[in-house]
């Protein structure tokens, strides 16, 4: 693919020839899988399982870092079936729940903590708060330890959004709980964990040497400046924005912009090809 800058192509060749001690992490909504109207069917794109497969061979992990739930991810992704056909010691994790759920293609085991007192609050009060919006038919989405809040569905979703994140963070505050607010989705979450710490864990579980990170929406905005904090102190990195109309907070700080899964993809499969010429 054409990098946009002499420097993103120095990072990129660099991280290709460190590839057996790169991990790399990516978002999935928006960055591997395309976002639809209902999160529930928001399957991985069609091209991605190879790609992450041939990854996966060269690196030395592929960690998808979410907020959806660990277990949702595996489904959505295909992952069980992908990780059957990886070799011996490639490694493919999910780090959901913005890291507090966990599972790898070794274990094949999920873990996850007990959900926190305030979510039964914040979820017993919640049809009221959605009323006192106008937002009564905004979608609920149940994650377990955090609930999503979806307006895409609304025929006003940006006014929708805006109503509900004031509202909502209120609450949030209130219930001892935090907030991630995304693309049309507000969403109330166990809080002290977040992307930029489970980049961390990662890098430190897998004895990462270098860092690929890909995401699309504000909730990875705390990965890409843990990356950009790592790269400081010496770890070569290169941060990916999957580029959409309706989030650009990324873009600026990204070394790279794609258009979307489909420029994911290309994306993980031009490195994965650099990395076996190496």
């Amino acid at each position: 693919m054409q990098l946009p800058t002499e420097e993103a192509r120095r990072r990129f060749d660099r991280l290709a020839s460190l590839a057996p001690r790169v991990v790399v992490g990516l978002d999935f909504d928006g960055t591997i899988s395309p976002i639809v109207e209902d999160p529930a069917a928001a399957v991985i794109h069609p091209e991605a399982p190879p790609a992450l497969a041939r990854l996966a061979r060269v690196v030395r992990a592929v960690v998808v870092v979410t907020g959806r739930p660990a277990r949702q991810v595996v489904g959505l992704g295909g992952l069980d079936e992908l990780a059957d056909g990886l070799p011996q010691g490639a490694t493919l994790a999910v780090m959901g729940q913005y890291g507090h759920e966990r599972w790898d293609s070794h274990s094949r085991e999920f873990t996850s903590p007990e959900p926190p007192a305030g979510l039964t609050a914040f979820r017993e009060e919640l049809p009221a708060l959605l009323e006192a919006a106008d937002a009564s038919q905004a979608v609920v989405e149940e994650k377990g330890i955090a609930v999503a809040v979806h307006t895409r569905p609304l025929p006003d979703a940006k006014e929708a959004f805006a109503r509900l994140e004031e509202v909502l963070a209120e609450a949030a505050e209130r219930h001892g709980l935090q907030l991630e607010p995304g693309r049309l989705v507000i969403e109330v979450r166990t809080p002290g964990m977040h992307k930029g710490l489970a980049v961390r864990e990662a890098l430190e579980r897998h004895g990462g040497e270098g860092v690929v990170f890909v995401g699309d929406d504000l909730g990875d905005l705390e990965a890409f400046e843990a990356v950009r904090d790592l790269r400081e102190g010496g770890l070569p990195a290169l941060l990916v924005c999957s580029s959409s109309d309706e989030q650009e907070a990324l873009a600026e700080l990204a070394d790279v912009v794609v258009d979307g899964p489909a420029g994911v993809v290309d994306l993980l499969s031009d490195f994965a090809a650099a990395a076996t010429r190496r």
